[in-house]
This record gives structure tokens, C-alpha cells and sequence, in this order.
């Protein structure tokens, strides 16, 4: 079988080497699954850089999940031959892969009418918002939700994800095409982050009153200028620091506007209720299966395409999620 293998850390298009490697064998407590889609995210390149919270030793695989086809099972598993799932390989052998073999605890039933793509696509993304706005957030049905780069993997997802629970969504992006992403998503209102300021029109489209629930995967001045347009009992959800700077919280301005700054750590949230992950997959299947959730795919590439994929994400210029398909 074919493998990305990471030697020495460095860009991907440097150390990414494509290697032909043995296909596992089955393990106590695993599953084999071929590989039919292996979504693309923006720790895959910080992993190979060595700049990841995570640091596997080399030589690894990268890639964090999968859809696929069950090839092999233990007798007493849950999952049978030739099932249709999603995984998520732990490192170093990951799922930029054509095989991998799996800890059944991190594999998941998909539909059968789900596409390999959109099933690699939407775990982690639609897990972490649904966690966040469900969850952490308990958005309630008309409330406005201010939705920070809402053409990326978790806004996308947390558009519709918002849509779906009967919120008002307003959602910011940076540029022309990335607005109409957004408005096609569900947006209400759309707002290019460049050419417009996001804080006044929140606070015209809400008659002064604020965001209820704001979801920043951004950080930096975008969190900054969010705690200006949060309205009264308001939730400011921390996901992320894409911009590079983590901001800090003056805890005055939290208590005289009485908004809560709420921390979503969707990983250790999994380590620990393994058993609440399952009932979000299983709920976030059934919005799938109703229309009300897809995965915004940028684009499909050719697995030998990988490197190139990962330096196209690391520009920042994409929307939604890149898919490898083998």
C-alpha cells in the first residue's frame, strides 16, 4: 500500500515522502479499513513542521481522518465486513494512507448515502461546532449567532449547524466569494471582514443589542472587537486562534456587559464522554440524512497530490475542507 511518511520535520513539500509500505495487520481491539477519502486540515502541516501541541516521533503519517470501507474485524466487534465508516487514525499512523488500522473506539457507522468525500470531510469540523453551539453555547431557537470565518471548516459547519437549531445568523469572511459562501451556507447577513466593519452592523441588524452567541475560531483582534458586539447574557465561544495572536480577557468588560468567554476543547471533551461523542455523530447523521448539514468541500485531490494540497491550505486561500482521495 501507498503512505505519506514524514522523516524529518519540515514544510510538507519538503519531507511529505510517498513510500510503499506493508498493509497492516489486524490488532486486538482494531479494525482494518481501506481507505477511500482522507480530509486535509491545517495542523496536518504543523504536525510535519514540528509545530503541533502534538509531536509524534518520526517517522509518522499524518492525517487525522478518514472514510472508508471495513476490511477486517476481531470476532465480538460491533462493526462488520464491508461497512461504509469514518476514523480517525491515531499517530504515527495516521490517514494520509490507503490502509489503516484503527482503535474501534475511534470509528464511527456512516450512511450509506453519504459520500466518501463529504464523510472525511465532516467529523471533526461538524463534532467541535455542534459541541460548541449545542452544547457549550445551549443556542436557543432565534437567537443571533455571529459565525467568524464562516467560509472555513468549523464556521461552515457552524452556519448550518446554527441554521438548524432556528438562529439568526450573521457571518463574516474575507472576500466577495467567501460572502456568497457564506449566504448560500444560510447566512442571514454576510459580512466582508476587509471592506466592512463586522461590530456595527451586529449592532444595527440587532438594534444595539448584540450577538447572543458569537463563534470565534479566529482569536486576536477579531476576539477584540467581538467583545463590542456582545449583547447582555451573551456566550463568546474561544475555538481557535487562526490569526496567530491569543488575546487576552479583561474580566471587568465580562462583568459589566455579563457575557460568559467560554473555552470549547472538543478533544479532551472526547477523551472524556466518549459515549456523548457517539449521540452527536449518530444526531449529526440524521441532519444529514434531512439536508440541514454538507460538508463545503474545496476541492477533491489525487492522493500523489497531497503536498501540493497541504501548501494550497497553507496560503489561507481556500474554503471549507480538502479531501485526498486515494
Amino acid at each position: 500500500m501507498k503512505s505519506w511518511i514524514v522523516n524529518q520535520l519540515g514544510d510538507p513539500k519538503d519531507v511529505l515522502e510517498l513510500k510503499e509500505l506493508t498493509v497492516p495487520t489486524i490488532e486486538k481491539g482494531k479494525l482494518l479499513i481501506q481507505v477511500d477519502a482522507s480530509s486535509l486540515n491545517f495542523f496536518d502541516i504543523l504536525l510535519c513542521q514540528g509545530k503541533y501541541q502534538e509531536k509524534p516521533p518520526t517517522p509518522f503519517t499524518p492525517g487525522a481522518e478518514i472514510s472508508g470501507i471495513v476490511r477486517a474485524v476481531e470476532e465480538g466487534s460491533k462493526f462488520k465486513v464491508g461497512q461504509r465508516v469514518v476514523a480517525t487514525p491515531a499517530l504515527p499512523n495516521g490517514g494520509l494512507a490507503e490502509w489503516v488500522s484503527v482503535s474501534e473506539e475511534s470509528v464511527y457507522a456512516i450512511s450509506e448515502s453519504m459520500s466518501s468525500s463529504d464523510a472525511a470531510s465532516m467529523f471533526i469540523t461538524y463534532q467541535t461546532s455542534y459541541y460548541a453551539l449545542y452544547h457549550r453555547a445551549n443556542i436557543q431557537k432565534g437567537e443571533v449567532l455571529l459565525v467568524h470565518a464562516g467560509a472555513g471548516g468549523v464556521g461552515s459547519a457552524a452556519i448550518q449547524l446554527g441554521k438548524a437549531r432556528g438562529a439568526k445568523i450573521i457571518a463574516t469572511a474575507g472576500s466577495p466569494e467567501k460572502v456568497q459562501l457564506c449566504k448560500d451556507l444560510g447566512a442571514d447577513i454576510a459580512i466582508d471582514y476587509q471592506t466592512e466593519n463586522f461590530v456595527d452592523i451586529v449592532k444595527k441588524e440587532t438594534n444595539g443589542r448584540g450577538a447572543d452567541v458569537i463563534y470565534d475560531p479566529v482569536g486576536g483582534d477579531v476576539f477584540d472587537q467581538s467583545r463590542k458586539c456582545i449583547a447582555f447574557d451573551g456566550r463568546l465561544l474561544v475555538i481557535g486562534f487562526a490569526s496567530g495572536r491569543i488575546p487576552d480577557a479583561p474580566v471587568n468588560h465580562a462583568l459589566i456587559k455579563n457575557y460568559s468567554i467560554v473555552g470549547v476543547h472538543w478533544g479532551l471533551f472526547r477523551r472524556l464522554n466518549p459515549e456523548k461523542v457517539i449521540e452527536i455523530h449518530e444526531d449529526l447523521m440524521g441532519l444529514y440524512e434531512q439536508g440541514l448539514i454538507k460538508p463545503l468541500i474545496y476541492r477533491e485531490y489525487g492522493f500523489n497530490e497531497v503536498p501540493t494540497a497541504l501548501e494550497v491550505l497553507a496560503d489561507r486561500q481556500t474554503y471549507g475542507k480538502l479531501v485526498a482521495l486515494p
